[in-house]
């Protein structure tokens, strides 16, 4: 196994596709995407499993099935500006990917139940073209997979509990190139748990929590090292990163029979992200430390979304759905970076789902990610001084849903 180094790990911290704050990415279903994310006290179905399991203890009783297929552009990126001193305007180069989800909740056996989901909450990719950026991030590509086994049990009609097992596999590739340059891949399997409830005060309302465990993620491999195009190092390495916790807190309510609102709150918790320090299984040369082993300071901060979306039943095949949010970037001016230029966002979404037959329910969801400019000057970590424009995604889910 090959190990991530500096840059790699960086970016396994700063950049899930640009989406949410920092690597994060929560939408994981047409119907989440379709909400911009307010999927916690309304969740129900399949995917109610990896969003709330304690919302399952009331999933009509049948196993149900859910699979997604999302599709993932990220447009090209200006940076207008100077890196220490250089003129260095540049567009980062166009990102595409699909993303398959998969979700299974159970019927109920005397207030159990128990579900799984493979999902894809976070992940990374940004290149750049251009010399001095290149120095940073050429490539860099990261893959999170999540299996999570999860139950939920209904203490009575209006409370319930659920959980789950956390196993993360992630992997990723590093290419960076210039006087110092890095090519390397590698790959890690970690463990952390979920925990969530929902209260009912009455048959319109759901108040529900959430809580993600911080996972520590270990990558140890091999890393290979350049200087002037001669390979300096080629040996073990391992560096230790937290994976923040989450939590969230949302309301839900029927506004009549057939429209109910969703408000969420998340707090992520990235203040765990203080600095970045590697270890080498053998002294790597002294022309390679300033770059590679010595401790980063990161400081980053613990980070706010702020969600609403919108569920309204247009007659009984058809649902309709609109969400929008407020996301608050982690990442202090002064250390970032062209990995992740990253910036407060608004999101903004719409979807539907049909209902083909007894069984089967087909649905659609988009999502626009709109991040504001980002004007970096003074102190930086990479000598930055200019602006990020045009950082922003979209998201288009397809969905199956199959109950039995």
């Amino acid at each position: 196994m090959k190990t991530l180094t500096k840059i790699a790990t960086i970016s396994l911290l700063s950049s899930s596709l640009l989406f949410a704050s920092g690597w994060r990415m929560p939408e994981q279903s047409s119907r989440s995407v379709a909400l911009s994310g307010a999927y916690v006290a309304n969740s129900n179905g399949a995917d109610a499993s990896y969003y709330n399991p304690a919302n399952m203890a009331w999933n009509e009783n049948s196993n149900l099935f859910e699979a997604d297929l999302t599709y993932i552009n990220l447009p090209k990126l200006k940076y207008e500006g100077s890196v220490s001193g250089t003129q260095a305007n540049a567009k980062s180069k166009e990102e595409q990917f699909l993303l398959p989800t998969l979700f299974f909740s159970s019927k109920d056996y005397n207030g159990f139940r128990y579900a799984f989901s493979i999902t894809s909450p976070g992940g990374l990719s940004k290149r750049w073209g251009t010399p001095i950026q290149k120095r940073y991030a050429e490539e860099f590509t990261l893959k999170i997979i999540e299996l999570n086994p999860s139950f939920s049990y209904k203490i009575n009609p209006k409370f319930a509990v659920g959980g789950g097992l956390r196993v993360i596999y992630s992997s990723g590739k590093v290419r960076s190139s210039g006087l110092i340059a890095r090519d390397m891949e590698g790959d890690t399997t970690e463990f952390g748990y979920n925990l969530a409830t929902t209260y009912r005060p009455s048959s319109d309302m759901k108040l529900s929590a959430t809580y993600r465990s911080n996972v520590n993620l270990n990558v140890k491999g091999n890393a290979k090292l350049y200087a002037s195009g001669t390979k300096l190092y080629d040996g073990g390495a391992d560096v230790t990163v937290p994976l923040p916790a989450v939590l969230t807190l949302a309301i839900s309510y029927n506004a009549n029979k057939d429209t109910t609102i969703e408000l969420e709150y998340d707090r992520t918790y990235w203040s765990k992200y203080k600095t970045l320090d590697f270890n080498y299984k053998s002294t790597i040369p002294a022309i390679l430390y300033p770059y590679f082993d010595q401790p980063i300071p990161k400081n980053w901060k613990d980070s706010d979304t702020y969600r609403i979306g919108l569920t309204h039943q247009y007659s009984e095949k058809l649902k309709l759905m609109a969400g929008f949010a407020i996301d608050k970037t982690p990442i202090p001016s002064q250390n970032l970076g062209f990995e992740l230029p990253s910036s407060d966002a608004k999101l903004y979404s719409i979807g539907c789902e049909y209902k083909y037959n007894k069984k089967i329910t087909l649905g659609v969801g988009y999502l626009y990610d709109k991040k504001d400019d980002r004007k970096i000057s003074g102190a930086n970590i990479q000598g930055i001084n200019g602006t990020f424009k045009n950082i922003s995604a979209h998201l288009l889910t397809l969905g199956l849903k199959y109950r039995f």
